[in-house]
């Protein structure tokens, strides 16, 4: 996958430029890697969350937050951590994250109950954060932008390798091994990422200049926070009154970064960059309307069909197969054509496997399923990549930090709010009991007006994704 950037240099290229082309591809496999692990823990703790309730007596509700914790101090930490990795340098924090996330999938698989795990898996995310805010500038610095499309792809490739193995990795290493044998495997997974980030990242060169803002740091995470904490206990009065806290907490972030002289998040890169603007929000549509489809399949497949977590995994393997065949594809016809036409595409055939979903009952044959995860695979493939290769193209060199956290944060902040629906919905419909057969029509009964409500906001994305049309012209 590496060898096409090895390429023979001619004799009048500029030794900056030649030091980039050798270096790259190390960069490539390093940032790549990690974004491998992150998913394929996703995905395979996805199949593993029945299991997961059995040992450790996790109701419904509590058992979204064995991802949503992860997610959600990934997503509350990402803009702050990559202004700090803007001031204090690249490499530095994405080693750092990297024994983090590390050392804490340790302790999580020593888990004696659902609070010390939940505690790990918050501790996982902020590594996670560490190296999801650096990842992709790292990557993007590294290689020309007439290559920017291409390397992306493949880098997503390594995202989509990760949720292609999750499901039936993790689903047999669940049946032959237990749950806890899915954070051990992050160990050597780990110390290999840390080897080749300790040969081959450039050092830290030139930083940015300014301080950090802590008050905005403060206010988005306390904003973020208090809105997916208020969505699971929506069905009490101290749900609904952290909901409209974080509104409160929200508004103070933005009239901050507008008055403050070194801001965590420069607003003019939206209020100034439509570009920039729209790709954004069209990430966040699209990761709040997909992410918790593994999740709600992976409870259906073992709870109403009755498969085994191994089984369940080599059917939703089907969808990250289809998007990994298709990433590298995306990437580059993104270098060809204007990137928002592939992603507007994607999102239209996304609203339409979401729309299927909700159709779904106890009679469904797995064929179809098989064939909603077709569809929403290519979806999501067409999306990816051509997306995140709008937003690292509209910012200049020097925001590449920022642009990168921005974009992390809007992926993490849409796959928060997606588990977060699931929570306020799962809630409403079930409370936090726990998943057995006396109860499985209500558990249809969340999976069905989830997916419709998915698809009714993925169809509003498909028209934030089109408007980058007119964005994107003089």
């Amino acid at each position: 996958m590496l060898s096409c950037y090895l390429r023979v240099l001619p004799d009048n290229t500029p030794v900056n430029a030649q030091r980039s082309l050798r270096t790259g591809p190390a960069i490539l496999a390093v940032t790549t890697l990690s974004s491998f692990v992150t998913p394929f823990m996703g995905a395979s703790i996805n199949i593993a969350l029945p299991a997961i309730g059995t040992d450790l007596h996790l109701g419904a509700v509590t058992l979204t937050w064995v991802n949503t914790s992860y997610m959600l101090a990934t997503a509350m930490l990402l803009l702050p951590l990559g202004r700090m990795a803007d001031l204090y340098g690249r490499r530095s924090f994405f080693i750092a994250g990297t024994w983090v996330f590390t050392l804490f999938s340790v302790l999580g698989a020593l888990a004696p109950s659902g609070a010390w795990l939940l505690t790990s898996r918050i501790l996982q995310g902020i590594g996670g954060a560490m190296v999801f805010s650096t990842s992709t500038a790292l990557l993007t610095a590294a290689f020309p932008p007439r290559e920017r499309g291409r390397v992306l792809g493949l880098n997503i490739t390594g995202v989509y390798l990760g949720l292609t193995l999750g499901p039936v990795l993790g689903g047999a290493l669940v049946h032959g091994a237990g749950w806890r044998s899915l954070l051990w495997l992050n160990v050597p997974l780990g110390l290999l990422i840390l080897l080749l980030a300790y040969r081959n990242l450039p050092r830290d060169g030139e930083k940015a200049g300014g301080r950090m803002d802590i008050s905005g740091s403060v206010f988005f995470s306390l904003a973020l926070g208090s809105l997916v904490i208020g969505f699971s206990k929506a069905s009490g009065n101290m749900g609904r009154s952290l909901a409209a806290l974080s509104l409160v907490f929200f508004a103070l972030f933005f009239w901050w970064e507008r008055r403050v002289k070194d801001p965590m998040l420069d607003i003019r890169l939206f209020t100034g960059n439509r570009l920039f603007l729209f790709s954004n929000l069209a990430a966040l549509i699209n990761y709040s309307s997909t992410t918790a489809v593994v999740f709600l399949l992976s409870l259906y497949l073992q709870y109403i069909k009755g498969l085994t977590p191994a089984a369940a995994g080599g059917v939703i393997l089907v969808q990250p197969l289809v998007m990994a065949a298709l990433s590298g594809f995306a990437g580059a016809l993104s270098d060809r054509v204007a990137p928002w036409l592939p992603a507007s595409v994607g999102m239209a055939l996304s609203v339409l496997g979401l729309a299927l979903m909700a159709l779904l009952d106890a009679a469904t044959p797995l064929s179809h399923v098989t064939g909603i995860l077709i569809l929403l695979g290519i979806g999501f493939g067409l999306f990816s990549s051509p997306n995140t290769n709008a937003i690292m193209g509209s910012v200049k060199p020097r925001q590449l930090g920022v642009a990168s956290a921005t974009m992390g944060t809007m992926r993490m902040t849409g796959q928060v709010l997606s588990m977060g629906f699931v929570a306020l919905v799962l809630s409403l419909v079930m409370g936090d009991s726990h998943i057995v057969p006396g109860n499985y029509h209500l558990l249809m009964s969340s999976l069905k007006l989830l997916s419709g409500l998915f698809a009714a906001f993925c169809f509003g994305g498909i028209f934030i994704s089109l408007a980058r049309g007119k964005a994107a012209k003089p």
